[in-house]
């Protein structure tokens, strides 16, 4: 797997998808800037740890939670460093804008970076344009990408309409991401679409709250039998009774551990 890319490059990747199966659970917690205090923050070590310990692949943070986190936390998990933000004050709270950088990652141990472009924002030039000097970046440094495209914006009807999402997924390839966060288009057939077109895998976001497990684990499968190579799911995790036991049943899910069970019985 990742054969043609740079030694650096290939190591982190391998780490990142460390079941081996090209799938992924990544847990977002990078909320707290974009909506306030989401979540406790005095329990937030706690919490990378019930995620990091039942089968999450990576964790996205911002560079200031790192300080609450034990570095313990990352021994079989990837860290994801977030570099984008915005706040839901702003005038626009559609526009990202870059609050760390590559470098800057790497010397708090990330294995992956990831950035926010919302396409279709009043501000959308400069978010392609951001998300294009961290690419050249990631490229120099050997850091694998992970770029979160959205259709949202002014002019945006549908955020979930495929051609739109295609082209987010499409925007993401063609500057350099290794991997692509976008909407799931609501309907498997769709999203498969979306995904035959895709140079690179394609996670959907965590979807709407939902605060029943069995409605939760119904879209990661829908999400999967539409080709997607995982999800991202932040808010669904972070505020569950139990974030653990949905982290694992998710997990097993995206990886396939209860099928090859059912299989070897």
């Amino acid at each position: 797997m990742f054969t043609n890319l740079p030694f650096g490059r290939r190591v982190r990747l391998n780490r990142l998808y460390g079941e081996g199966d090209q799938r992924l659970l990544v847990v977002p917690m990078d909320h707290p800037i974009s909506d306030g205090p989401v979540f406790d923050r005095s329990v937030l070590d706690k919490l990378v740890g019930q995620v990091c310990e039942n089968g999450a692949d990576a964790v996205v943070l911002h560079k200031g939670s790192l300080r609450q986190v034990g570095h313990d936390r990352f021994a079989r998990t990837s860290l994801i460093v977030h570099l984008s933000a915005s706040t839901l004050h702003a005038p626009d709270p559609d526009e990202k804008y870059l609050v760390a950088g590559v470098e800057e990652a790497l010397r708090y141990g990330a294995d992956a970076v990831s950035v926010h472009v919302n396409l279709g924002s009043h501000e959308e030039r400069r978010q392609v344009a951001d998300l294009g000097r961290v690419s050249d970046l990631c490229d120099r440094w050997n850091v694998p990408l992970l770029a979160m495209v959205y259709p949202r914006g002014p002019r945006i009807e549908n955020p979930k309409d495929p051609a739109l999402v295609a082209h987010a997924v499409t925007l993401a390839a063609e500057l350099g991401a290794d991997i692509v966060k976008a909407p799931y288009v609501g309907n498997p057939d769709e999203m498969a679409d979306v995904v035959r077109s895709a140079a690179i895998p394609v996670i959907v976001a965590g979807g709407p709250r939902q605060t029943e497990t069995g409605k939760v684990l119904a879209y990661v499968d829908e999400a999967l039998r539409g080709g997607a190579a995982g999800v991202a799911m932040g808010r669904n995790i972070f505020q569950a009774a139990d974030p653990g036991a949905l982290t694992r049943k998710i997990a097993d899910v995206i990886h396939g551990t209860t099928a090859r069970a059912a299989s070897a019985a």
